[in-house]
């Protein structure tokens, strides 16, 4: 089956782009063009994956993500051009997967889609029983893809859900951010090696009581973040 993409963007010419560009890469294209209309269509089709631009009519794209964050786990690309760091670490906090920068190059957005969208597949599709991870009341479930702490359920993006894995899967061993980063995105070429800081932030943020004094995710000053627990 292809995958179908929502694509919310304002700007005619680029959306067109866009969606040339996936449709030649055999996905689904469905397009809106402001923000209300991009939820609505985020109901309605039920996408595999959702590209937005952050300035839209009616609704910007940090509030369709947040919204899409709090129903589903898809991967979510930020598409705008806005630089600026704090944009990015707002777009990543609020759960989505990637931030990319206008002017874009097709390829790269195109090379982008298909690492989320074959890792989310992956991820979705694991069936060891072994993925089943359980310490101090967290619970990280590769199978059913969910983390719960103290048996409520805590939402997570996928990305989130990958780091937690990631680092629970080697507990107590010592991960720098590019070993963190090169295994969760897989692309050197077009990675932000601060994305994994902002997604450790976001995940201690979820799971510790205390995230300034964390028990789960400690720091290693010099070399990057370890699991605290067993495997």
């Amino acid at each position: 089956m292809n995958e179908k993409i929502l694509v919310v963007e304002d700007e005619k010419e680029i959306a067109a782009l866009i969606r040339d560009y996936l449709t030649a890469s055999n996905y689904k294209v469905i397009i809106a063009s402001d923000g209300e209309e991009g939820l609505n269509l985020f109901h309605e089709e039920k996408p595999q994956l959702a590209i937005l631009d952050i300035m839209l009519p009616k609704k910007d794209g940090f509030e369709i993500c947040r919204t899409i964050r709090s129903k589903s786990n898809i991967p979510i690309l930020i598409l705008s051009a806005k630089k600026e760091d704090t944009d990015k670490i707002i777009g990543l906090g609020l759960g989505a997967d990637d931030y990319i920068t206008k002017p874009f190059s097709p390829r790269e957005l195109i090379a982008r889609v298909q690492s989320q969208l074959r890792r989310f597949t992956e991820l979705s599709h694991t069936q060891d029983k072994d993925e089943v991870i359980s310490h101090n009341g967290l619970v990280i479930d590769a199978t059913a893809y969910t983390v719960t702490l103290n048996g409520t359920v805590i939402p997570f993006s996928v990305k989130e859900f990958e780091i937690l894995l990631y680092l629970a899967s080697n507990a107590n061993q010592a991960l720098s951010r590019e070993k963190i980063f090169d295994e969760i995105w897989g692309y050197n070429e077009f990675g932000d090696i601060n994305t994994v800081t902002v997604h450790i932030r976001k995940i201690r943020e979820k799971i510790e009581s205390d995230p300034a004094n964390p028990k789960f995710i400690e720091t290693v000053w010099g070399i990057g973040y370890k699991f605290k627990g067993e495997k």
